[in-house]
């Protein structure tokens, strides 16, 4: 099994929620986070006054998949996330060792 988190703009999320649950992806974790990159921030106007945001609105997404699963979500998340500009997000691939259902007690591949 593999966790792989994702972050990308939070216009991306919707499309990007539905297409994983019709590819049958169980579930996932939605975090909202703010960071940078190597954009180092961004500057804004805001009633003529410019504002340097150090820290960029992101969401984090998180997702267990098996490893038969994992190129799919990855493809997904590229295909429906990506603009070609800078600040578009970054995925992480972690394996897990386990996961346990707590109201069954299941675990493995069968607790997702």
């Amino acid at each position: 099994m593999k966790k792989i988190e994702a972050i990308i703009r939070p216009g991306k999320l919707d499309d990007l929620h539905t297409e994983l649950e019709e590819a049958g992806f169980a579930g996932i974790t939605v975090t909202e986070v703010r960071g940078y990159g190597r954009q180092k921030g961004h500057k804004e106007i805001y009633r003529g006054s410019e504002y340097n945001l150090e820290f960029v609105p992101k969401v984090k997404i998180e997702l267990i998949c098996p490893d038969e699963s994992v190129e799919k979500a990855i493809e997904l998340i590229i295909k429906l996330s990506k603009t070609g500009k800078i600040g578009d997000g970054k995925i992480f691939i972690i394996p897990v060792e386990d996961a346990i259902r707590i109201r069954t007690g299941e675990s493995g591949e069968t607790a997702l």
